[in-house]
Formats: structure tokens, C-alpha cells, sequence
């Protein structure tokens, strides 16, 4: 299965990225194909500096559109600041909810982690799901978004640098299980 995992935090060495390693990992060592997408190298304009064209894109901008299209399943991961999901995620979604960008979010499934180093996550994927949910219909997309999230907890002291658990049996079996019910779901999403 082609898989997408964007990692949506700007910051180099972040806990998103951190989870994003680890679920490449997880789904690698299964034989998918993943890409990550990191948002440290992150070039998309606010709306008030321009508009992102199709046949005008950046590296940057080409690789992400390139892997989502691409994929069956998208793991959308984003860090929570003040209960919020990442801006850049959030102007992603303004920059590409339109019609020239509908294949990205055309016939696939979609999966949302939020990632916190306190306790915290559940506003992100809240607030993912809901604008995802409208731009699929605004869109007339035949995708889903998967109805299980992921809220990553103390993220620093859960992951090494590597996504690599640190020996947390219990988030260890929340990830499985976020894991699994995203590939069940875009399994019989596809058939």
C-alpha cells in the first residue's frame, strides 16, 4: 500500500517527526511503501502573499502533492500548540481545498494523530477531522477519514530521535491499534 505520513511541524527535530519515524517504521517492517513529507522544509504562501498553482509548484510543494495523490492512505499528524493544529497544516488546507487540488484528497483514507509533549492532542484531531471531512465533501471526493485518532501524550519521553519507543507497553499498544485500524479501514475503503 502507498502510504503518506505528513509530518506538520515546522521545527527541525520535533516530536511530530519523532511519531512520523516511528510510524514509518511500524508500517515499513509491513512492506509499504511510506513517505514522509516534513513540514520543516515547508514553502506554501499564506493566502494574503499568493496563490499556489498546479503547474507552478516548488519542490517542496511537487513532492507533497505528488505523495498524497499518490497514496491510499494518509496519516495526518500535527503538534497542538495552544489547541490548535500547526498553521502551516491549516494554510495547507486553504491553499489546496479547491478544486485545481482535488485528487489530493480524492479516493483515499485519511488518519490523525496530534502530538503533544504535555497531555494534549485531542483539539488537533478534532479540528483535522472536521475540516477534512468538509473539504471531501466540498470537493464530492470519494475518501474517508479514519474514525479512530491518535493523541500522542509526552511525546519526548514516549519516542528516542529515532520514533524508536521507549518501552511504554500501553502506547506501544495504542499505536498498534491506531495503526491497524487505519490499514483495516482503507483495505475495505479500496476493495
Amino acid at each position: 500500500m502507498n502510504i503518506s505520513i505528513l509530518s506538520a511541524s515546522p521545527l527541525s527535530n520535533s516530536n511530530t517527526m519523532r511519531f512520523c519515524k516511528m510510524l514509518k517504521n511500524k508500517l515499513a517492517a509491513q512492506g509499504h511503501h511510506i513517505d514522509i513529507i516534513d513540514f520543516e522544509k515547508y514553502d506554501i504562501p499564506f493566502l494574503n502573499q499568493a496563490e499556489v498553482h498546479p503547474d507552478r509548484l516548488t519542490p517542496f510543494q511537487s513532492e507533497l502533492v505528488r505523495s498524497v495523490t499518490d497514496a491510499t492512505l494518509v496519516f495526518v499528524c500535527s503538534p497542538e500548540y495552544n489547541w490548535l493544529p500547526s498553521a502551516e497544516l491549516v494554510n495547507m488546507f486553504h491553499q489546496l481545498g479547491g478544486k485545481p487540488f482535488r485528487s489530493f484528497f480524492n479516493n483515499k483514507v485519511f488518519a490523525v494523530a496530534g502530538i503533544s509533549n504535555g497531555k494534549g492532542g485531542k483539539m488537533p484531531c478534532i479540528q483535522i477531522n472536521y475540516v477534512l471531512n468538509k473539504l471531501i465533501n466540498f470537493l464530492d471526493c470519494d475518501s474517508i477519514v479514519s474514525s479512530r485518532n491518535f493523541e500522542s501524550h509526552f511525546t519526548h519521553k514516549e519516542l528516542n530521535e529515532d520514533g524508536s519507543i521507549v518501552g511504554n507497553e500501553m502506547y506501544e499498544k495504542g499505536i498498534d491499534g491506531f495503526i491497524n485500524f487505519a490499514l483495516r479501514t482503507a483495505d475495505r475503503w479500496h476493495k
